[in-house]
């Protein structure tokens, strides 16, 4: 005799499995088939017939209630469904058969519509595993050969090529690396480690190739730590307690009571069943998910994918706020922020040549060069000879003469000029590329990542949301860190974490409230799923942090993470107001039940009318809540539009109202007036015609929105101030004359001057867009560097 083992279901059977309709929707389509049979029987004058239908709805009901019911049992959890459960058995005993099968459909309707909203409750880390090595190429004497990770050892050295993945910690040999360690610290540029320096497993070689020296296995390397975390993090989430079941605690047992005195007192089962029929928790079953549901197709109309209704409404009692720096608050890639130009050479000519010569190359800066110089409308030539030596920059020929873009040679002799770059980029925080023509340094441009215009609005609107405690967590450095964080008002800064650190702070943070992680790369994933709720920047972030998280930002726009909290409290409390609303009519209910005003049919009618008032409540969280967002003209979104792309091509207007108060500074002579007339002719030409317009046109279009012109006033009075600077400094041309030198009692008024317009003309710019520009944000904007 054969004998046959059982067999491990096919992956097309499990596929097939996978594709069967969810419990809940079953449950739904036979409750609502069986109420409408047997209410067609009914009114065709067979009631036994219709009994037997709505007895059937009622029965089916009764198994996957019990089901739920046990299994919140052993999670240590009474809820709603058990005075479900009990109400179906009752009206089952005692023949109300109607009241049961309309029972049932609430009850399947309540989980059906929890089952639609609930997506996954973990992350998967499917990106951090692909981002992972498989391989190692391992150098023995002359001879390279590749070798499956797991078999590297302490000790061996390693090569790693151009664009590879570094596969396990170690100590640079020979040569310098050139290391983009985003994957481990969010930030976006790379960074140079000398021969001997430690370097972690997960960064990406920027450079060219170079010998590692291993330091420790693959298990026990950087990334597999990171996946480790991961890992752990979203095993230990707690699991959501349900808005439903927070209530039913208290419910439950009053119903129990309130039942068992009446059939005590009056001798009456039927009364006790008319009692659990109307206290059944249909505005728990119904009216909470409603509103959950509604909130999170509220979300999903603005570009934000909430997994489950589990975290829109952890998110609605979210009190502490922690946010990455990097890709969160700000832009995620190096921008343009000063360009240094030296003596007989213009900013804009500088920016010009090194984006002409970095137009072919991939690197990150180059691309932030090469933006800079289309958003202000120059001309970029063609190169010729090009060569790129990776970590060193590219260098090639444009109209005959030699010229590199990117570090400068070591013993290279360094101009005042500069020096004083030099000094700046550390003071900003900033990373310099030099530009070289015919060996001699000619200018240097200043990069470095700023801060989203919208990030300022975006935190103000979440304390008034409710958040009480913003942090930031960064494997940044902590000068640039604690300089966002004091731009920002943040309570606490946090800089420098690794993987592990962050999610100590948000497991620190959590013990003292609900907490909210917001990140967009793959170092983050672990504090995502450590936290309460997990916020990805899902935009431009990498997968895993968007596995990872409960809630996905599509667009890569931070003030959505506003709207989610602004979303996520009215939803709440819309849940709140419709299940403490239902629950105090279905006391009332009680009572007439109790004293036998009510039979089980009509109390469970009743009940259907407490159920569409309370769902008809819940049903406002689809709305709009118009206080939390000024709601603009389509005439008015055109015009900040406008202006906006206009701040953009008047950075190089600052740049040489700056670079003019420097020659002033250097050497105020004929040079330094040649550069003024200039400045004074772009003021003339562009930017007081750029004020002027902002004044008259964009103001009183923002006034009706902003609530008068009042709101605008102070706006209105920077622009009194750069125009008084401009007559000033004209005054001052009108002085020199046609003698083409200034007076010594001149330079130190016209310098302040000029150092002041550039100064009142940054400020004036970043207030317009964190106020005004980013009502209706951008993607030109997204990026900028207020400082600038």
């Amino acid at each position: 005799m054969t004998r046959f083992l059982p067999r491990r279901p096919s992956r097309r059977a499990m596929t097939a499995l996978s594709r069967m309709p969810p419990l809940e929707s079953l449950l739904l389509a036979d409750t609502v088939v069986a109420l409408t049979v047997g209410g067609a029987f009914w009114f065709a004058g067979a009631t036994g017939l219709a009994d037997l239908c709505w007895a059937l709805g009622t029965v089916v009901a009764v198994g996957p209630a019990v089901g739920w019911v046990l299994g919140a049992l052993r999670r240590g959890r009474a809820g709603v469904d058990l005075i479900a459960v009990l109400a179906l058995g009752g009206t089952l005993a005692v023949g109300e058969y109607l009241a049961g099968s309309l029972i049932a459909l609430m009850l399947a309707t309540g989980r059906a519509l929890e089952a639609s909203a609930r997506q996954r409750a973990s992350g998967d880390l499917r990106a951090l595993l692909e981002h992972a090595p498989r391989t190692a190429r391992r150098r023995i004497g002359t001879d390279v050969r590749t070798v499956p990770l797991a078999d590297v050892a302490v000790g061996d050295l390693l090569v790693v090529g151009p664009g590879e993945v570094v596969p396990v910690d170690g100590r640079v040999g020979g040569d310098p690396a050139e290391l983009d360690e985003s994957v481990l610290t969010g930030e976006p540029l790379a960074v140079r480690h000398p021969p001997g320096e430690s370097v972690r497993s997960g960064a990406v070689n920027a450079g060219r190739a170079f010998e590692l020296r291993a330091t420790a296995t693959a298990q026990d390397s950087t990334y597999a730590g990171i996946v480790r975390l991961a890992r752990q993090a979203s095993a230990e989430s707690a699991p959501v307690v349900r808005l439903a079941d927070r209530y039913a605690a208290w419910f439950l047992p009053l119903t129990a009571a309130v039942a068992g005195l009446t059939w005590l007192i009056s001798g009456s089962a039927v009364r006790a069943v008319a009692v659990l029929v109307v206290a059944t928790p249909c505005p728990l079953l119904l009216a909470a998910p409603v509103a959950v549901v509604s909130g999170l197709s509220r979300a999903s109309r603005l570009g934000m994918v909430i997994r489950d209704g589990g975290a829109l409404e952890n998110l609605g009692r979210a009190r502490t706020l922690l946010l990455d720096k990097t890709g969160t608050l700000t832009g995620g890639r190096p921008r343009v922020l000063d360009v240094v130009a030296a003596h007989g050479w213009q900013p804009s000519q500088v920016l010009r040549l090194a984006a002409s010569l970095d137009q072919y190359s991939p690197h990150v800066l180059a691309r932030a060069l090469v933006d800079a110089a289309r958003e202000r409308g120059l001309r970029l030539s063609v190169p010729k000879d090009v060569s790129e030596e990776p970590g060193r920059g590219a260098r090639g020929t444009i109209a005959g003469r030699g010229m590199t873009v990117g570090g400068l040679d070591t013993g290279t002799e360094q101009p005042a000029w500069a020096r004083s770059a030099e000094n700046r980029a550390v003071l900003d925080g900033a990373t310099v590329v030099w530009l070289t023509v015919d060996s001699r340094p000619v200018g240097a441009v200043l990069l470095r990542d700023p801060l989203r215009h919208d990030a300022p609005r975006t935190l103000r609107r979440l304390r008034s949301a409710g958040i009480e405690r913003l942090v930031m967590l960064t494997g940044d450095r902590p000068e640039p860190a604690h300089e966002v964080g004091a731009v920002l008002g943040l309570d606490d800064v946090r800089a420098g974490l690794s993987p592990a650190d962050k999610v100590t702070a948000v497991r620190a943070e959590r013990e003292r409230s609900v907490t909210v992680m917001v990140g967009d790369g793959v170092n983050d994933a672990p504090a995502l799923a450590a936290a309460d709720v997990g916020v990805a920047m899902g935009a431009h972030g990498s997968t895993a942090s968007s596995e990872a998280a409960d809630i996905v930002l599509t667009t890569d726009r931070v003030d959505h993470l506003a709207d989610a909290v602004t979303i996520a409290v009215r939803s709440r409390r819309i849940a709140v107001q419709s299940a403490l609303g239902g629950m105090a009519l279905s006391l009332i209910a009680m009572a007439a039940a109790a004293v036998g005003l009510l039979p089980p049919a009509v109390g469970a009618l009743l009940q259907e009318g407490i159920d569409v008032a309370v769902i008809l409540n819940a049903l406002r969280a689809l709305g709009d809540d118009r206080r939390t967002r000024p709601a603009l003209q389509p005439s008015t979104e055109a015009l900040i539009h406008r202006f906006a792309a206009e701040h953009d091509d008047l950075q190089d207007v600052l740049e040489a109202v700056r670079s003019a108060a420097d020659q002033l500074s250097d050497s105020p002579g004929p040079q330094a007036l040649a550069a003024v007339r200039g400045v004074h002719r772009l003021l003339t030409e562009r930017l007081l015609p750029h004020e002027y317009a902002e004044e008259h046109q964009l103001y009183p279009a923002l006034a009706p929105t902003l609530g008068g012109p009042e709101a605008t006033a102070t706006m209105s009075r920077a622009h009194v101030e750069i125009d008084r600077l401009a007559r000033r400094i004209a005054t001052h041309l009108a002085l020199a004359g046609s003698e083409e030198a200034l007076a010594p009692e001149q330079i130190d008024d016209l310098r302040a001057c000029l150092y002041g317009l550039h100064t009142v003309l940054r400020l004036h710019f970043t207030q317009e867009e964190e106020s005004y520009f980013s009502l209706a944000p951008t993607t030109r904007l997204a990026g900028r560097d207020p400082s600038r």
